[in-house]
């Protein structure tokens, strides 16, 4: 016949503290597996030379540290500020602009400086034919840059080659 056997309740605390046992047990071997990993790794970096600059003392070969290579000052070439009429189908406008050019070297100033009253006459000619009403826009006045920059960079006679500018600046816009 069979008998029944009966558990008290003891015995499931029992296993529980068994269970939660082993849990603690096996994070503890996962803790350890990675810790001797990154130690591994760590090892085998600094004796490849990765971590030399880390502070290996038995490393072979040291990058000594680069110079920092100075940036090149900007070349300027602000130019005396321009008045000029502007008319449209209605009404007359004055356009007051200040403008500097940003160039790529010192020879490129030269040029602008040597060819200062041609350079302001090819200003002035384009400033003449400009909308009051276009160039009070955002897209006007980047227009209004691109042209100058194409104007500006064509070559001075008898010069071979024009200045190169990287950036034409308003350092004063008012149309009135």
């Amino acid at each position: 016949m069979a008998t029944a056997t009966k558990r008290s309740p003891g015995s499931t605390s029992g296993s529980k503290s068994k269970g939660f046992g082993k849990l603690i047990l096996g994070l503890l071997l996962v803790v350890m597996i990675i810790g001797a990993s990154v130690a591994a790794t760590w090892y085998f970096l600094q004796k490849s030379g990765v971590l030399t600059g880390l502070g290996n003392a038995n490393a072979e070969y040291v990058e000594a540290p680069r110079p920092a290579v100075p940036l090149p000052a900007p070349v300027f070439a602000p130019l005396e500020p321009f008045t000029v009429t502007l008319r449209d189908e209605r009404t007359t406008r004055i356009l007051y602009l200040a403008i500097t050019l940003r160039l790529v070297d010192e020879a490129s100033r030269q040029t602008i400086t040597e060819y200062m009253p041609e350079v302001r006459d090819r200003v002035l000619r384009l400033l003449s034919v400009q909308n009051p009403t276009y160039i009070q826009t955002p897209e006007g006045r980047e227009r209004l840059v691109q042209d100058l920059t194409d104007l500006l960079q064509r070559p001075y006679l008898p010069q071979p080659r024009g200045p190169e500018i990287s950036a034409v600046l308003f350092t004063a816009f008012v149309v009135q």
